[in-house]
């Protein structure tokens, strides 16, 4: 279990393409020193895939990141900088403690806490809580049992004490997950419906190449889509499928709609055809774009392709890099952050 694997793939669930589930996540992190070039604390929220809420200790504010999150009530952006501004404290002890496990002294050094809930179409929910070091699964919480586990040795002083009777952080954040997540993410999305439920049609683009042996190089480029999930995958005759040895990850556009880019090598063969099929929620029928061995793009747009896909990876690797932000925080009955208090300290 990798904690920021899942960070840098914007910790999106395995969700149907066709599916209305929603989700709402934070991303916090407490960083050692200030020399990263990061906030020492930030924190980060989303519903779905758009940005809702951003903190950090050079602002020391949380602020809206979009025009429908203005309709919470009054006093949750003055509560919520609140809550923050108290969870710095904690977090710059978590970091030095776990510093102190490892028996470091110096160095640039995070702590990192994502969690979150989501409600599926059909009405079940679920949750996460998950916390990382430099990086690396730290612990995590059993959302059954209601206790932490331990994923590396210096954590275990960390979840004997969270799980002890009369503390029991454990249950606190389940309750959390299982309650009052779900209310915010339920107001969120009723604010912010007409962003988070539009649907734009994928436009699509199909080139080969010749390699060297007879091998052609089959490019899929799919763009212009919103929602996110998408489901694209290149078939031979229509029926076979064709793993891909190459898919990039899906980028966003500054438009807020998004593009993906699925490769495969063939050998072409008489009478084989072979075709590009999308599968998205703003399509009533898959999407087919059949190759056709003329139908090769000009050098110069593939150049050009090459060139924005680039951009858009640096843009993407940024954004996940931000997005590791790590430690908890408080809650009131109009802050939907975390569950009833600042997790004690580590």
């Amino acid at each position: 279990m990798r904690l920021f694997v899942a960070a840098a793939l914007l910790c999106v669930s395995v969700i149907g393409v066709h599916s209305d589930s929603h989700s709402l996540r934070y991303y916090e992190t407490a960083v050692s020193s200030p020399g990263s070039g990061l906030p020492v604390f930030s924190t980060v929220g989303y519903v779905d895939d758009k940005e809702i809420v951003n903190y950090n200790s050079d602002t020391r504010r949380s602020l809206p990141r979009t025009e429908w999150m203005k309709k919470v009530e009054s006093d949750y952006w003055d509560e919520e900088t609140q809550i923050m501004r108290g969870a710095e404290a904690v977090s710059k002890h978590n970091v030095q403690t776990v510093m102190s496990r490892f028996n470091q002294t110096g160095g640039i050094h995070s702590f990192q806490l994502m969690y979150g809930c989501e409600l599926r179409d059909d009405g079940r929910t679920e949750g996460y809580y998950q916390y990382g070091y430099d990086g690396r699964d730290f612990m995590y919480l059993d959302t059954e049992r209601g206790i932490y586990i331990p994923t590396m040795n210096e954590a275990q002083i960390t979840t004997q004490r969270w799980n002890q009777s009369g503390v029991r952080v454990g249950e606190q954040n389940k309750n959390y997950l299982e309650n009052l997540c779900i209310e915010w993410l339920k107001k969120h999305i009723n604010n912010g419906r007409e962003d988070l439920e539009r649907r734009v049609r994928p436009e699509v683009k199909v080139w080969g190449r010749a390699q060297q042996d007879g091998i052609t190089r089959l490019q899929c480029l799919v763009y212009g889509f919103h929602p996110r999930p998408v489901d694209v995958k290149w078939m031979r005759n229509g029926k076979d499928h064709l793993p891909s040895d190459e898919m990039s990850p899906i980028f966003p556009h500054p438009d807020g709609t998004y593009q993906i880019r699925v490769s495969v090598e063939v050998q072409p063969r008489k009478p084989d055809t072979y075709s590009c099929h999308v599968d998205h929620s703003s399509l009533e029928e898959v999407l087919t774009k059949k190759y056709e061995p003329d139908n090769g793009l000009p050098l110069p747009m593939i150049i050009g392709i090459a060139v924005l896909l680039s951009s858009l990876h640096a843009l993407l690797v940024l954004e996940s890099f931000s997005k590791k932000r790590g430690e908890g925080y408080k809650t009131t009955s109009t802050s939907d952050a975390n569950s009833d208090s600042s997790n004690p300290r580590a």
